[in-house]
């Protein structure tokens, strides 16, 4: 089992979809809190769910609870202190309930993918929710970020 993250900045549409179509992904999990914003580009989410049913017949699902919220975003935005930002979100995940709502309401399709804007995982809220998935629902898994 792998759970895949990858994010869109400084990725052209073709790939992006080039990406997702090797690694043979069945699904992209959106883990944005904003996803209408014209910033988003093809990413924008009614498009991408249009763009990724259509040409590659992956599913869209829209989970903006394993998102940071706008205090947390600010904060980081201010100090770039990663570790405060980690431990804010980690706490905001708890606090959400995230691992019960998701047990009991989200199936994912395997492979998936998380989905962010940031080109990279290393300061990354989708790295933390992939080590969050890892360690209550898939221990065996591999993360890789695309």
């Amino acid at each position: 089992m792998k759970i895949y993250t990858i994010g869109y900045t400084k990725k052209s549409a073709e790939e992006f979809f080039n990406i997702l179509t090797h690694h043979k992904i069945k699904q992209v999990v959106d883990v944005r809190e904003n996803n209408t914003s014209q910033l988003a580009g093809f990413t924008k989410k009614d498009d991408l769910r249009f763009f990724l049913k259509v040409i590659l017949n992956i599913s869209y699902i829209h989970l903006p609870e394993l998102a940071p919220d706008k205090a947390i975003r600010e904060s980081y935005k201010k100090n770039r202190d990663w570790q405060q930002y980690k431990d804010k979100f980690l706490l905001l995940m708890k606090k959400r309930n995230i691992s019960a709502r998701l047990k009991a309401e989200v199936v994912f399709t395997v492979p998936f993918v998380l989905l962010c804007s940031e080109p990279s995982s290393d300061h990354c809220h989708r790295r933390l929710v992939a080590e969050v998935l890892k360690k209550n629902f898939y221990p065996d898994a591999e993360i890789i970020h695309l």
